[in-house]
């Protein structure tokens, strides 16, 4: 049976822990995606952490008559920018939790 760590050693666990989290959301930051709708009339580029970094929206949209639809589409993108944001940041959380000996069904970020 393995020993148990010390207190100590689950201190420092945690601190390594929370180490390796600031960089993976810092690097997670740097990623960009883009979010598409209305077959590209609206762009929408966000970084794999989710934050929205920049939009575009095809002029033929900016008319008071497309108000509804470009509402839809510029919230369509949105979503789908957030999807890839997370498709993208699976794979680095996997990375950063992978040598963390971590309880089943254990998920961070906590």
């Amino acid at each position: 049976m393995p020993e148990m760590p010390s207190l100590d050693e689950i201190m420092k666990m945690a601190q390594d822990v929370q180490a390796e989290m600031q960089r993976a959301q810092e690097k997670l930051d740097e990623i960009e995606v883009e979010g598409v709708s209305g077959g590209g009339l609206v762009k929408v580029r966000a970084s794999a952490k989710g934050r929205v970094v920049g939009v575009e929206i095809d002029e033929s949209l900016l008319q008071p008559s497309e108000k509804a639809m470009l509402e839809d589409l510029i919230a369509a993108a949105i979503n789908d920018a957030r999807a890839k944001a997370d498709a993208a940041a699976a794979p680095e959380l996997q990375k950063m939790t992978s040598g963390i000996p971590l309880p089943p069904g254990f998920k961070l970020p906590f």
